[in-house]
C-alpha cells in the first residue's frame, strides 16, 4: 500500500520503521514526478510486507524536503535503520528502484 508521508509523520513512518523505506519526493506540477507515480505505486504493492514505499509532497512538506537537501524532483531516497542508504535524483526505471530495494531487504 502506497503511503503519503508528511512533515508530521516522517519520523514515525520513515525514520523509526523496522523495514527499508523508499520516499518519493515530488510535486503535483512536476512532469517527471507524474511519470514516476505509477512506478512507485506498483512497487508499493510488489514490496508490501518487505518495504515501506510512499510519497512526500515537497510543496506541502517543505521542512522534511529541506532537512534532506532535496533541490530537484523527483528525488527518491532509500532509508534503512533511520539513515539514508541510497539516493536517485530524476526519473528512473522500475528495475533500478527494485534493485536498490532488493539490496536493502
Amino acid at each position: 500500500m502506497l503511503k503519503h508521508f508528511t512533515d508530521a509523520t516522517f519520523k514515525s513512518e520513515v525514520l523509526d520503521s523496522n523495514m527499508p523505506v523508499l520516499v518519493d519526493f515530488y510535486a503535483d506540477w512536476c512532469g517527471p514526478c507524474k511519470m514516476m507515480g505509477p512506478v512507485v505505486e506498483d512497487l508499493a504493492g510488489a514490496f508490501e510486507g518487505r518495504a515501506v514505499i510512499g510519497k512526500l509532497n515537497v510543496d506541502d512538506n517543505p521542512d522534511t524536503a529541506g532537512t534532506y537537501g532535496v533541490m530537484s524532483i523527483p528525488t527518491l531516497l532509500f532509508f534503512k535503520d533511520g539513515k539514508i542508504a541510497d539516493k536517485i535524483v530524476g526519473a528512473t526505471s522500475k528495475g533500478s528502484l527494485e534493485a536498490v530495494l532488493n539490496k536493502l531487504i
